[in-house]
Parts: structure tokens; sequence; C-alpha cells
């Protein structure tokens, strides 16, 4: 996979981006606060479209109504969670886009992520929301 440059990605970068991707999903799934804190930088927000306009929710925010909310591993509901597309521009900036699911709720993410001194995090996630029966 070249970057924005044509040059290579690196393996390893892939898969420390795959690996935070994956603990976003594990964190999600398991309504589990401290694997989403190890994904998300502390900065982070979320996004999405409400009447209109746009959502801005701060991850602490966030984190809240996941602590609050059964968790769908809790639940016994269905997992399937994918990365549907990764685009690495260079060293220090990707762009994964995810779908994953917490049924009757259906999204399709965009993550953006920024290596730091800690590794790859999230710093914003952009998502839509389908309701299905």
């Amino acid at each position: 996979m070249p970057d924005a440059s044509g040059k290579p990605i690196a393996a390893s970068t892939v898969a420390e981006i795959e690996q935070v991707i994956q603990t976003y999903f594990d964190g999600l799934y398991e309504g589990n606060v401290e694997k989403l804190a190890a994904a998300f930088h502390p900065v982070s927000h979320l996004y999405c479209e409400k009447d209109g306009g746009v959502m801005d929710v701060p991850r602490e925010q966030w984190f809240e109504m996941v602590r609050t909310r059964p968790s769908a591993a809790s639940r016994g509901l269905q997992r399937d969670d994918r990365i549907l597309l990764m685009d690495v521009s260079g060293p220090e900036t990707a762009l994964v886009k995810v779908a994953c699911q917490l049924p009757p709720r259906y999204f399709t993410d965009y993550l953006v992520l920024n290596r730091t001194s800690e590794g790859w995090k999230i710093v914003s996630k952009v998502y839509r929301t389908d309701l299905r029966e």
C-alpha cells in the first residue's frame, strides 16, 4: 500500500493501525471504556449529522454514554466489525473507514488517526447510523 507520495507503507505501520482499530472494535462491543481510551486520543471528538446540523461529542461525554448502556457483549448480540478502507497519507496521518454494529444500530465510521509519542491514536470519528429491525 503506498502513501500519498507513492512510497510504500511499512507493514508494521499497517499492523499498528489495525491493532488500534481492533482495540476500538473490542472496546465498543464490550462496552469497555479503558479499551476505548487506549484507542482514542484524549482530545478526540465524535461527530454525526443531527437535525440538519452536526453533533459534536467530546470523548469523555461519549465514554459516559458507553458506561451507562448495556454492552453488545452482555446482551449476546452478533458481532460484525471490519475495516473497509485504510488510507495512510504519511508516517503520521491515516484515515480508516470501518463498519460495526450494535444491533439494531449499524455504523459506518470514518476514523482519523495521528501517530503520537504514544503510538497511533484516533483523534476524530465521523459516523452515520442505520437502524434496522
